[in-house]
């Protein structure tokens, strides 16, 4: 199983950032040593002192596929859920501003708690468009659409599956909106589809 994440998906983070919006997605994977498990606390890494939240919503892959056509992307995808993408926002400065990979501010152990469960496509009103958000000690701090994606799930499966043979339980983490920032120790994150509440984290 891997965790294939899409970055700078959402046209108000890339521009928080500072970063250009890119012209097609921008791809970088996580290993699966990246989940939390279930009922984990999730413990402030030693590798870092600026830790950020980023919420998405996740797409758990149904059916084996490569080369996938974007008109047949609905094909390979059942049910949609919520994660947040841990980074450490100051290795990631710094391997940018040496031309470096910054898979170790992404990738590192625990940094892709994915929610309890996943939502059957077929439960949205508008698959195209899904609300979600993220809560910091009670106050909401993202809030996203997914019809303001840059590169909607089907596009998004199209994209990578040129590049990576996509297996059944595969993750994508789809991007987040504007509104990412830091946690200390002591923080909870709570995220959101809709009005369920699917992923409930403690920073220890």
């Amino acid at each position: 199983m891997k965790i294939i994440c899409i970055g700078r998906n959402y046209a108000a983070h890339a521009a928080e950032l500072k970063n250009e919006v890119p012209k097609e997605p921008v791809v970088f994977l996580k290993p699966e040593t990246a989940l939390l498990p279930k009922n984990h606390p999730f413990f402030y890494p030693d590798h870092t002192n600026d830790l950020h939240f980023e919420v998405e919503l996740v797409v758990r892959i149904s059916r084996l596929g490569k080369h996938i056509d974007e008109k047949f992307a609905p094909k390979y995808y059942k049910e949609i859920g919520i994660g947040i993408d841990f980074t450490a926002r100051d290795v990631q400065q710094a391997c940018k501003e040496k031309g470096l990979p910054w898979e170790k501010a992404k990738g590192f152990d625990h940094s892709a708690p994915v929610g309890k469960k996943f939502i059957p496509i077929e439960s949205f009103r508008d698959p195209k468009s899904i609300q979600f958000s993220l809560q910091k000690n009670g106050e909401t701090v993202q809030r996203g659409d997914s019809s303001l994606m840059l590169f909607n799930i089907d596009q998004i499966i199209a994209y990578v599956s040129q590049f990576y043979t996509l297996k059944i339980g595969d993750l994508i983490f789809t991007g987040t909106p504007a509104g990412v920032g830091p946690v200390v120790k002591g923080d909870v994150l709570d995220a959101y589809i809709g009005d369920q509440k699917l992923l409930h984290v403690a920073i220890k």
